[in-house]
Parts: C-alpha cells; sequence; structure tokens
C-alpha cells in the first residue's frame, strides 16, 4: 500500500506540474467568470445561460484534463521506457496501474471542484438581465490575480513549481470565495440545492473520463489515448439516441445493447437541461448516476490492471 500511495502522489503532482494545466484550469475559470458578461439583455435568460455555458465549460475541461494528464504522463513514461525503472522494484503492476488511476482522478476532480466553484460565483455576479454584480466580478479576477503572483512569488523564492502551487492556490481562493457568496450575498433565483446536485454530478463524469483515459495510456501512445477518448466522449454524448432504442432484429438488439453498455453515457451526468425548466434533481437520481460511474470504473480499472500484466513496459506502443 505504501508503494501504491506513492505512485498516486507522484502522479498527482506530476500532472498539476504540467504547464497545459494551469493553462486549461486559468482559461476555463476565466472563461466561466465571463459568463454573465456574454449574457447580458438577453431577456430574463441570463442565469440559465451562465449556468448552462458554466456547466459546459466545466464538463469539458475537466475531461479534457484527465485525457491530456493521462496521456502526457503514462503514455510518455511507457514510450520512453522509464516505467523500468520503478517496475524494476518489488512493486506489483496492478499497483502501478491503480496508482496512476487515483493520481489521474485526483488532478482531474481538482479541476472540476475549482470550475464548480468558479460557476457557482458566476450566478451570484449575473445579478440580473441588465446589469452585474460589479463587485464580486473584479473580486473573481483579483483572486486570480493572486494566485499568479504568489505562484510566481513562491517560484522565484523557493524554487517550488508554479504551475502546481498556483493551481493549489486558486482552490483554495475560489473555494472560500463560494463560501462567502453562499453565506452572505443575496441568493439568485435558482435553487441552489438543485444546482449543487447538478454540479456534483459532473465528477463521477469526470472520474470515469479520467479512468478509461489511464485505461488506454497503459495500453497506446499519446495521439491514440487522445483519439480513442474523443470518440467515447462524442459517441457517449449520442448513447442514448444511438444504441439505447435497441433494434427491431434480436442480434442488433443483443449488439446495441452490448455497446450502450460498453460505451459511457455522459447524459447521465449532465443536468442542465433539468435546471433550464426548474425540474428538481432527486437524490435517487445522484446515487443511482454515481452508482454506474463506480460500476463502469471498476470495470475499466479491472481491465487496464489485466492488460498490463503482460505488456511489454518498453519498446513502441501497439496502436
Amino acid at each position: 500500500m505504501t508503494s501504491l500511495y506513492r505512485i498516486a502522489v507522484n502522479c498527482f503532482r506530476e500532472a498539476l506540474r504540467e504547464p497545459v494545466y494551469f493553462l486549461m484550469l486559468f482559461g476555463a475559470l476565466l472563461i466561466i467568470g465571463h459568463y454573465p458578461w456574454m449574457t447580458l439583455f438577453v431577456f430574463r435568460e441570463q442565469l440559465k445561460l451562465v449556468v448552462d455555458g458554466a456547466m459546459a465549460t466545466t464538463m469539458l475541461f475537466s475531461l479534457a484534463i484527465g485525457v491530456i494528464s493521462a496521456a502526457s504522463t503514462i503514455a510518455r513514461e511507457m514510450r520512453n521506457g522509464t516505467v523500468l525503472l520503478l517496475l524494476s522494484k518489488p512493486i506489483p503492476r496492478w499497483s502501478f496501474v491503480i496508482g496512476k488511476m487515483i493520481g489521474i482522478v485526483a488532478v482531474s476532480v481538482l479541476f472540476c471542484i475549482v470550475c464548480c466553484c468558479a460557476s457557482v460565483i458566476s450566478v451570484y455576479i449575473a445579478v440580473d438581465q441588465f446589469r452585474m454584480e460589479m463587485t464580486l466580478y473584479l473580486f473573481f479576477l483579483g483572486l486570480l490575480i493572486v494566485a499568479c503572483i504568489g505562484g510566481l512569488v513562491l517560484n522565484y523564492i523557493k524554487g517550488v513549481s508554479f504551475s502546481e502551487f498556483t493551481a493549489y492556490l486558486a482552490a483554495l481562493l475560489m473555494i472560500g470565495m463560494t463560501i462567502y457568496c453562499l453565506k452572505y450575498q443575496p441568493h439568485p433565483e435558482l435553487s441552489l440545492a438543485d444546482l449543487g446536485k447538478a454540479l456534483f454530478l459532473l465528477i463521477p463524469a469526470v472520474v470515469v473520463m479520467s479512468v478509461l483515459s489511464v485505461g488506454c495510456a497503459t495500453k497506446f501512445d499519446v495521439v491514440p489515448t487522445m483519439c480513442l477518448c474523443t470518440v467515447f466522449f462524442f459517441l457517449g454524448l449520442m448513447s442514448s439516441y444511438l444504441f439505447g432504442s435497441g433494434a427491431s432484429d434480436p442480434t442488433l438488439s443483443a449488439i446495441y445493447s452490448l455497446l450502450y453498455a460498453a460505451i459511457p453515457n455522459w447524459q447521465l451526468f449532465w443536468m442542465a437541461d433539468a435546471m433550464a425548466v426548474n425540474r428538481v434533481i432527486p437524490m435517487s437520481y445522484v446515487y443511482g448516476a454515481c452508482g454506474y460511474a463506480v460500476v463502469y470504473s471498476l470495470i475499466i480499472a479491472v481491465w487496464a490492471v489485466v492488460c498490463f500484466q503482460n505488456r511489454e513496459a518498453a519498446g513502441s506502443q501497439e496502436i
């Protein structure tokens, strides 16, 4: 268990230190923070557009960061053979795969949580269709600047990773500002409980994509991993439409059912449509979606461990 913990922590920190993580995190935060500007004068639909845009940005960027982190850390180690140094020690192969999965899942969930906090703040900034809460808006931008300055100062003085520390600081500042908004600011004209459930359901989707990307990265190189995960993403968006209805032919119906079970259904985690019509999201649905994510992730994890047991750790990647 010690080796599993160390592999997970090292993978987590290595993914955080990638410059692309910092760029995507602050890019997502800036986009989410500016949605109130983009949705002014929209005939009383501002909050709905802010929620929909913020959730879409959070989901898309969080899923992408899981794939990019897995491809840039695991596939790179597999390609250049540095993983041989780790596997030459008395560390079981399953520990390597599971440790990498935990690290990538943790870094992706952190990304998603920070973006979810920014989404809540963005909802509070969007007062109505004619104006914004400029104090909160400027404070939000100021916190991003503070996080960057803090990372620069510590990088210069202590030599710490700018991307890693800035991500930590941005997470703390976004969580703190979210708590402040929930406690002291006037509540927006929507159900905060349902908004919290809708944002929370993005986390299981991120977990599924992160586990899937790690499973692909242990088998394929960077480009095939990204291509496969992109295919799974787009097919999963249309899974219910393509395979959920079945077919009249029993053979085709069985194939459709198999494909429907094999491809993750991202629509299960997308509650922006329910928020748009003010529909209550029951807790039973949240539990069911989380259970689906857990079962799917466990199956992918077992598949990845089995495939990695008899695989060459160095040399060219299989395509």
